[in-house]
């Protein structure tokens, strides 16, 4: 069965950081691109950035550029994204997400081009 299971999300004061990790089990995330989406109260999901499969390229909303940072680690089955620079807005459920295209440099921020999902995890960002 495949799983995605996103952790390290919480409860930070505005100004600081925060490690999202999103972990496979079942199969290898080698392979995948991953997005990485967010989704606030009353509001649409929205992409947040992505990594893609070969090459390490990395793609980010312009509302989170400079502050976040996508990053995989293979053999760990693991891709993360650090947050720095947190904002208020950026309290949401953050999901990660993953595609099949082992041959993909570069990766994509539409929802419907992944097929897997986490379920989330909650970022608040508040003092």
């Amino acid at each position: 069965q495949f799983t995605l299971v996103e952790s390290g999300g919480g409860l930070v004061q505005p100004g600081g950081s925060l490690r999202l990790s999103c972990a496979a089990s079942g199969f290898t995330l080698g392979g995948y691109v991953i997005g990485w989406f967010r989704q606030a109260p009353a509001k649409e999901r929205e992409s947040v950035g992505c990594i893609s499969s070969r090459g390490g390229s990395t793609n980010y909303a312009d509302s989170v550029k400079g502050r976040f940072t996508i990053s995989r680690d293979n053999a760990k089955n693991t891709v993360y994204l650090q947050m720095n620079g947190l904002k208020p807005e950026d309290t949401a459920i953050y999901y990660c997400a993953a595609d099949f295209h082992p041959s993909a440099y570069q990766c994509y921020g539409a929802a419907d081009d992944y097929d897997y999902w986490g379920q989330g995890t909650q970022v608040t960002v508040s003092s």
